[in-house]
């Protein structure tokens, strides 16, 4: 897989966790672009990193919510401390 499908897939892998956590990047990307955008920007380099993306994938097929993120999650620690909507 090539670097810009990696952090394709890895982009799509991160707002869909967020999304089934009740995260909502968007707002905060808003309020402080370049604070923000640095941090999502490293959870999708994480989640790039992380040798589960199949099974994250897998997952997120299967819920459309979740109450915390799996325990292999490369952002679990971020994502739970994150405002919900």
């Amino acid at each position: 897989m090539g670097l810009f499908s990696k952090l394709g897939q890895s982009t799509d892998l991160v707002e869909g966790m967020a999304d089934r956590l009740g995260v909502d990047f968007a707002d905060s990307i808003a309020a402080d672009p370049e604070a923000e955008g640095r941090k999502f920007r490293r959870a999708v380099l994480n989640c790039s990193h992380c040798g589960n993306q199949a099974g994250c994938a897998d997952l997120q097929a299967e819920n459309a919510h979740l109450d915390e993120a799996p325990s292999y999650c490369r952002n679990r620690d971020m994502l739970a401390h994150r405002p919900k909507v």
